[in-house]
């Protein structure tokens, strides 16, 4: 664990190109960030790829799509992780539920795990979700990758209650339900915290001084500067 926050560069550095691209990815570096988080579904064919979104700006559904019917902007997660080169990668496996593209099988955590193992190792990724199971068949697959717990609502020690018992590397909390006490009590479970998404550079200083382990951010290089000034 770095003494300083690692800066997680927010679908690569968004506010400067298009994010969950390559060129995102390419500039995040240059401005700075330790790691990249991006955003991971499949398609019809089976191939993982990086889009936030289940659908398509024109609608389409990208679970119905197969990989050479996507926009030229639209990575694989194998380019991406290419393209990561000398970063950390948070996988963030879109997969819930409530998605249009749903899969029960979580086919997409099985990819996941040989992808991020492949290109990655267990030093340099951290997979994420909203969705425990998710979690849980990634971790079947391959329990030595690291995972994370990702939440936005309700209670955040019962989310460190759930992470520990599902044996999660760490928590990423939304940055709202950041306090001293969270980052402490997860510090105890023995989670780290990686915070999202943090623009604002006096919150930045608040969250390292906390003692969170990333700031996850839209602007990469302003996070730099507050976390190499600290330092």
């Amino acid at each position: 664990m770095s003494s300083h926050p690692n800066v997680i560069a927010h679908r690569g550095a968004r506010n400067v190109a298009r994010e969950n691209t390559l060129p995102a990815f390419r500039l995040a570096r240059e401005l700075g960030a330790d790691w990249v988080e991006l955003d991971a579904r499949r398609t019809a064919d089976g191939v993982v790829v990086v889009h936030h979104d289940a659908h398509l700006d024109d609608g389409r559904l990208l679970a119905e799509l197969a990989i050479d019917e996507l926009p030229e902007f639209i990575p694989s997660l194998a380019e991406a992780l290419e393209e990561c080169h000398g970063m950390g990668v948070n996988i963030e496996i879109k997969n819930l539920p409530s998605d249009p593209d749903y899969d029960a099988d979580h086919l997409v955590s099985d990819a996941v795990a040989g992808l991020a193992r492949a290109y990655l190792g267990v030093d340099r990724v951290i997979v994420s979700s909203f969705n425990m199971d998710a979690l849980d068949r990634l971790a079947a697959v391959d329990p030595e990758l690291p995972r994370a717990y990702l939440f936005s609502i309700g209670d955040p020690v019962s989310a460190i209650d759930r992470a520990v018992a599902h044996q999660m590397a760490a928590i990423h909390p939304y940055d709202p339900m950041v306090s001293q006490t969270l980052v402490d009590r997860a510090r105890q479970a023995g989670l780290a915290v990686n915070v999202w998404t943090v623009n604002d550079a006096e919150r930045m200083a608040e969250l390292a001084s906390m003692g969170v382990d990333g700031i996850c951010t839209d602007a990469p290089d302003v996070a730099r500067t507050v976390v190499d000034r600290m330092g």
